[in-house]
């Protein structure tokens, strides 16, 4: 669907500046698995110090139950009935011309914009990669695939391949995330005397594949889990996490050696819910959550998500506002004072964060498997969730005010409400060439 964004030009030589906006996004993080938001064995304390200092949403979600399209969502404020990227796979569906991100908004605002980490929008030669987007600076991996490895051999710097020689003949030297938070720390430095969008991407906590196996290779140490009696792959999550959480606070004392808090949000949240590929009842990744990444159920898409901007957000509030990945854009848009574009999904969340008048989603809609057995739908409206795990199954009907574990389907008792839920997944869902969905043995 593309978006209109013709008196955005103007509309910028006339705003006042807005703040930096940096936005941190973990990839297969778990709700539960910071422990501002419960965790009592991973130690994250630069995350919980944001948490402390800002706001702390319990009600967010990410813009779908894996990568690409909670991306889409991400950038370009359309949920999943309507955004380009609707699925991982195909490979080969791409942001285009005609799709407007948060980033060329921010871009037209006078903002310089750079992206580090995993894009999963687009490939090289194709009209989605981030400096087609929006982006003036991007650094780390395009392909979704690739961004499993943790030692490959390159990496794409802005529109070029940088090798990692040290990487090469089975070397594990360069580590991936590590070098995004050094180039993530260069562009603050080199954009401190103007506006900035940081899109800091990071590939950790997401688990690699069979290309470096799940036991080894992931994080260069285990420490400080060497002496915890888990299993390996479990003390390796753990690392992963808390050098994420050391990157968190690399990133935080840059923007304060250069006095920059007091004109900076950050916002820390993950791309969709934990991976399966270690133990999620570990640690309890998903806190009282049921599900996964791949679920619609809570723990597959409810995310943790945290708001600071000293002088500005409420230190140590939080937030039950239902807000989703697809309300960045326009929340970007009132924050900068430009013009929220038209046909969005979106709602700015910017009232919230400043204690003003928040208005509020008539839903929530999310899909995924178009080619795949199973076309999985969730749709949340009020305290109601439903959720369809297939074209010929029954809707399943959550009260998560007093059922946030998901754990009694009452669609029985309110069949009313089933059939409002299943119309929200009818009127949410615009066909998609590239996404043929099909019921279960067609």
């Amino acid at each position: 669907m593309a978006i209109g964004a013709a008196a955005l030009g103007a509309s910028a030589q006339t705003r006042t500046r807005g703040p930096n906006i940096v936005w941190i996004m973990a990839d297969d993080l778990g709700y539960g698995d910071l422990g501002c938001y419960g965790q009592e064995r991973i130690l994250t304390p630069n995350i919980d110090r944001l948490a402390a200092e800002g706001m702390r949403f319990t009600q967010a979600y990410a813009g779908s139950t894996v990568c690409a399209p909670s991306r889409c969502a991400l950038m370009t404020g359309l949920h999943n009935g309507h955004g380009r990227v609707r699925d991982n796979i195909p490979h080969g569906v791409f942001l285009r011309p005609d799709d407007f991100t948060v980033a060329e908004l921010l871009q037209q605002a006078g903002y310089a914009t750079g992206g580090f980490g995993k894009w999963s929008l687009g490939n090289p030669g194709s009209w989605g990669v981030p400096r087609y987007q929006g982006f003036d600076r991007y650094f780390g991996h395009l392909n979704q695939d690739q961004a499993h490895q943790y030692y490959p051999d390159y990496l794409w710097d802005d529109d070029r391949v940088r090798l990692l020689m040290e990487n090469r003949q089975d070397r594990h030297a360069q580590y991936t995330a590590d070098l995004f938070a050094d180039e993530a720390e260069r562009f603050i430095d080199d954009n401190r005397e103007r506006p900035f969008f940081l899109y800091f991407a990071t590939t950790l906590p997401h688990f690699s594949d069979f290309r470096e196996g799940p036991d080894q290779l992931i994080v260069p140490s285990d420490e400080p889990y060497s002496d915890e009696p888990w299993p390996q792959l479990e003390k390796n999550y753990a690392a992963m996490i808390t050098r994420l959480d050391g990157h968190v606070g690399r990133l935080m004392d840059k923007l304060r050696e250069h006095g920059l808090e007091e004109n900076t949000l950050v916002v820390f949240t993950s791309d969709n819910g934990p991976w399966g590929g270690h133990d999620v009842d570990f640690f309890q990744s998903g806190g009282p959550l049921r599900g996964k990444k791949r679920d619609m159920y809570e723990g597959g898409i409810r995310v943790p998500l945290i708001a600071r901007w000293k002088g500005r957000v409420e230190p140590g509030s939080v937030s039950d506002h239902v807000c989703a990945f697809w309300d960045f854009l326009p929340t970007a848009a009132e924050l900068t004072g430009l013009p929220v574009p038209d046909g969005l999904d979106g709602i700015s969340f910017a009232p919230t964060l400043l204690g003003g008048e928040q208005a509020e989603h008539e839903y929530l809609y999310w899909d995924y498997g178009h080619v795949r057995e199973a076309f999985l739908q969730g749709a949340r409206r009020g305290k109601w969730k439903a959720v369809r795990n297939g074209l010929d199954q029954a809707t399943e009907l959550y009260d998560l005010e007093a059922d946030v574990s998901e754990a009694t389907d009452v669609a029985g008792a309110h069949p009313d409400v089933v059939a409002r839920m299943e119309r929200i997944f009818e009127e949410a869902y615009a066909a998609s060439p590239e996404y043929p969905v099909r019921a279960a043995g067609e």
